[in-house]
């Protein structure tokens, strides 16, 4: 795996760089619109994006203000933070990688479709089979979600989904395994970079950190490595017992 980092300008710890904690800066942003907020926490609908975010992971406040907002006793998956604050229970933790475009060859696919709502029975057969990552019935309302068919059926997409100010997440990349290696995945990626650039924005992207194909093809074809990220899924701390007659 290469271990090439983004040439980005440095940013100092009281100036963090806004892909540092991307889903809190899209909730209080350009996916506001979404955002089901509380204080100094956030998070999607459950129906359209498993994730939840904190202003501040390291603020205790923040993590109470998240308790309260998703309820006790509950599982949410959490961005941007490495560690639960005690009494939180780690149901689960992974290791990814981010990265951002440094040189694309972004360019449209004239082969592709526009995915929609009516599109999401067909997006969720081939995203159970061939596991790209979370996406949820309402996940294609977060930006546009481009396909490609084949004699009709679904066999391969991509789309955007996390939003920060200036930058989209190209998210949902994955092809049917009867039509891999013919580039489908990667001329789609470059048609959902067009779109985003056309509208001043810069792509980036995630996957698992032990990826190594994915992410050896993802530079390959002008993203950069620019950081390590943390997942973890946590349920926050059980309601308070009863008090005692």
């Amino acid at each position: 795996m290469s271990t090439s980092v983004s040439p980005l300008p440095a940013q100092s710890p009281a100036d963090p760089h806004v892909l540092d904690n991307a889903v809190w800066a899209a909730l209080t942003g350009p996916h506001a619109r979404f955002a089901e907020r509380l204080g100094r926490a956030a998070r999607y609908p459950l129906d359209v994006c498993p994730f939840s975010a904190l202003a501040d992971p390291a603020d205790p406040g923040a993590w109470e203000d998240l308790a309260a907002l998703v309820g006790s006793d509950t599982v949410t998956a959490v961005t941007g933070a490495r560690a639960a604050p005690d009494g939180w229970e780690t149901v689960e933790s992974g290791q990814g990688v981010q990265l951002v475009d440094t040189g694309l060859g972004a360019e449209p696919a004239p082969e592709a479709v526009r995915l929609g709502p009516d599109d999401t029975p067909e997006i969720l057969d081939l995203i159970a089979l061939t596991k790209p990552g979370p996406f949820l019935p309402r996940t294609v309302e977060l930006g546009t979600y481009l396909g490609i068919r084949h004699r009709g059926a679904l066999i391969a997409m991509a789309g955007e989904r996390v939003r920060p100010p200036g930058w989209t997440e190209i998210s949902a990349v994955c092809t049917h395994p009867a039509h891999r290696g013919r580039g489908l995945a990667t001329r789609l990626v470059r048609a959902v970079a067009a779109g985003i650039r056309e509208r001043g924005d810069t792509p980036f992207l995630h996957t698992h950190a032990g990826n190594t194909h994915a992410i050896r093809l993802y530079e390959s074809i002008g993203f950069t490595l620019r950081r390590r990220t943390n997942f973890l899924l946590v349920r926050t701390p059980g309601g308070r017992p009863a008090p005692t007659p």
